[in-house]
């Protein structure tokens, strides 16, 4: 683990170095979790979570929505991103304001300017949900930063290095952190191991993470 150090922001909010072009906000969406939780609600009765396939035909563990521009998809043709979500053949939810305005000011935080989310991945994690070591390479735009936010139950989240095979940290996630990369780090390879147990009072025995690309 790097250096620590503060930032101007509300108590109880403050920002770990995690590499050159990587930053954990801890606390960062405590204060605004209520109304992103209603942000989701929203976004998710227009497109249900669902278990998408990998390109190998396995099951992902973790539900999934979008909204925004395009949305994420994996299927036996692969992965990508697409205008219309393939349940209904429709566009996919607006990202809503507030969230847009949230990862921009998380990426400010951390030093990326600038940013414009067109993607919002909305993942739901049940007791047992896990995300294998991977790198973010689907955007059209790697030199914007992806911005990722933790709501409801703990995880440890997995940060590698560039190669899938180097050496790992565990990183405990908890209700209302943020986790900005970007530059040098863009690549790195992370994760999330199996989610354990729990019940937490906004999101009962779940966890969401919503991460923010900029795909153009």
């Amino acid at each position: 683990m790097q250096d620590l150090f503060d930032i101007n922001g509300p108590e109880g909010v403050w920002q770990e170095s995690l590499g050159s072009g990587a930053t954990w906000i801890h606390g960062f969406l405590v204060a605004h979790a209520a109304q992103v939780l209603a942000d989701v609600g929203r976004v998710v009765e227009h497109a249900p979570y669902r278990h998408l396939t990998t390109p190998g035909g396995k099951r992902m563990s973790v539900a999934m929505s979008n909204c925004g521009e395009e949305g994420w998809v994996s299927d036996r043709a692969g992965y990508r991103y697409q205008a219309t979500d393939p349940q209904t053949a429709k566009p996919w939810p607006a990202m809503p304001v507030q969230l847009r305005a949230l990862a921009q000011q998380a990426a400010d935080d951390s030093g990326y300017d600038n940013f414009a989310p067109d993607v919002c991945l909305i993942n739901y994690y049940a007791p047992g949900a896990r995300m294998g070591l991977h790198q973010d390479r689907d955007e059209n735009n790697l030199t914007a930063p992806i911005v990722s936010f933790s709501l409801g139950l703990p995880a440890v989240f997995i940060w590698g290095g560039w190669q899938r095979t180097g050496k790992t940290q565990r990183i405990m996630l908890r209700h209302g952190d943020a986790v900005v990369w970007g530059g040098e780090d863009r690549l790195r390879f992370h994760g999330v191991a199996p989610l354990k147990d729990g019940e937490h009072p906004l999101t009962g025995h779940a966890r969401i993470n919503l991460t923010f690309r900029q795909t153009r």
